[in-house]
């Protein structure tokens, strides 16, 4: 008697467990956000080491006004494909570059306009994309700059002494101001914030290497979940939430950025 009540408790047991993973999928009331925690204004730990950016801040108005939680998940750039085809997260929002990207990814209509510049050490004597050659140049690996210059500034990439791929700007920051590198090739609203960190250190080369647009990256086909999250985004910009959240990032040039709602 008693091994039947045990073998009846293991089978309701595990058929709990099945019905648990047959429903399977993620909560309905949490959204995941992917994002780089060193790609500031848009993403980045505070000084009281919470996450903060203005795209996180975005996400979370989106949170509130869906009834969901917002799980702000920092990721390796490089990997941040496999993280979004394995569910772990369930977008990648954090100044996401949608230019070249269209195939690859289910996106939102563009809500920032950007481009990719160059940050040299003042007094460097660098003035132009030409005064680059021969230099040790940084950027991040798999980013926006790195494309560009693989392929519309691929010429003015060939004359550099050396292009080394970061993980993280931060880092490429360091070896600029030690002198390790000669420049860094990076999106606009992320040098102006290092140029505020940093006085007087560094400054930004007139020439641009390329011009683009940021958007919410969902996995390839998840068009339910994306026009959720556009179509809330666009009630944001109507009643004037994301001027408002971008006046808080005013520093960097966010809203002069801003093209949702234009």
């Amino acid at each position: 008697m008693k091994k039947m009540r045990l073998l009846t408790a293991l089978m309701c047991t595990a058929m709990t467990a099945v019905l648990i993973s047959g429903c399977g999928g993620k909560d309905d009331t949490t959204f995941t956000v992917g994002f780089d925690a060193e790609f500031p204004p848009y993403g980045y730990m505070d000084d009281n080491g919470d996450y903060t950016g203005f795209d996180l801040e975005l996400a979370q108005e989106v949170c509130n006004r869906n009834g969901w939680t917002l799980v702000k998940q920092p990721i390796h750039w490089d990997a941040k494909d496999a993280e979004l085809n394995s569910g772990t997260i369930d977008c990648i929002w954090n100044g996401f570059t949608m230019n070249g990207r269209e195939d690859q990814y289910t996106f939102t209509e563009a809500y920032v306009d950007n481009s990719q510049v160059v940050v040299v050490g003042a007094g460097s004597g660098i003035a132009s994309l030409a005064d680059l050659a021969g230099k040790n140049v940084g950027v991040q690996k798999d980013s926006s700059a790195l494309a560009a210059l693989e392929s519309d500034q691929k010429e003015v990439a060939d004359t550099f002494a050396d292009l080394t791929q970061y993980g993280d700007y931060n880092t490429a920051f360091m070896d600029l101001k030690q002198g390790v590198l000669d420049a860094v090739c990076i999106d606009i609203g992320v040098a102006q914030y290092q140029l505020s960190q940093n006085g007087d250190s560094f400054v930004i080369l007139d020439e641009q290497l390329a011009t683009e647009q940021y958007g919410v990256g969902f996995k390839l086909g998840n068009t339910e979940l994306r026009d959720k999250v556009w179509a809330t985004l666009t009630e944001m910009a109507a009643d004037g939430t994301v001027e408002q959240i971008a006046e808080k990032y005013s520093d960097f040039g966010i809203p002069e950025s801003l093209c949702i709602g234009k």
